[in-house]
């Protein structure tokens, strides 16, 4: 309910101070499950996406955003939930596992699941490795998988944490589903792993081929790894390569 409510508040508010434009919204089917698998730039992404998008979105979200106990946090954490982010844990195993099963849910449902195959924010503005979560949701659901830019977010929120700056304007291109189909019978007789790895690089070439982003085989997550060691600062636990 907070979602039909909050949606045409919040965005009012977003396209008077960003203005920000969508293209391509044809190819979104009017009703069934869809899966919408996006680059993921900044924050903004989760709002400037789905807001423009006619159907509902449901996003799944790191678990993170809901784990503060003071007030703005459970504020925040309340807000993220009513308009459809689900929490995802992503320290693998049956964390993972519960994510994926989320997000069926979701499909199961008829209804459209917005994913970040990167895993997390690219912290360089380069597209990284996809994870096979977005792949574990098209076979196991037959939905189409749509593929998602978001231009110019990178630059927008380069140095900020949580606004965007007005210029560039922010644009999401949205392509063609994935021709998982060919994809699949090219990889008939390969290991189930090699299926998933081969989905999930055709919905990342998609991605790239709208975007224009230089293209890196390296995990988002990794990089941000190296670069708080870069800066001297304490890289934290490594995040397992989890399925989302």
């Amino acid at each position: 309910m907070l979602y039909e409510i909050a949606k045409p508040v919040v965005m009012a508010v977003v396209r008077v101070v960003w203005n920000p434009t969508i293209s391509g919204t044809a190819h979104i089917p009017d009703r069934g499950p869809v899966i919408l698998a996006s680059n993921h730039q900044a924050y903004s992404d989760t709002v400037f996406l789905p807001g423009q998008v006619r159907r509902s979105v449901n996003f799944l979200g790191k678990s993170d955003i809901f784990e503060g106990r003071s007030p703005v946090h459970r504020l925040v954490a309340a807000v993220m939930r009513g308009i459809r982010v689900m929490p995802v844990d992503r320290s693998g195993g049956d964390a993972s596992r519960s994510a994926i099963e989320a997000g069926l849910a979701v499909l199961e449902r008829g209804e459209v699941l917005g994913i970040y195959p990167e895993g997390t924010r690219s912290p360089d503005g380069r597209l990284h490795r996809g994870k096979t979560g977005v792949a574990r949701f098209a076979l196991a659901s037959g939905a189409p998988v749509v593929p998602v830019a978001m231009l110019g977010a990178h630059e927008a929120q380069r140095g900020r944490r949580w606004l965007p700056r007005r210029r560039p304007r922010i644009h999401a291109l949205v392509g063609p589903p994935v021709d998982v189909q060919s994809v699949l019978e090219e990889c008939a007789g390969a290991e189930e792993a090699e299926v998933l790895r081969a989905v999930t690089d055709a919905v990342m070439d998609s991605i790239h081929a709208l975007s224009g982003q230089e293209r890196v085989e390296e995990y988002a997550s990794v990089m941000k790894q190296r670069l708080r060691a870069a800066d001297g600062r304490s890289p934290g636990p490594a995040e397992p390569d989890s399925a989302v």
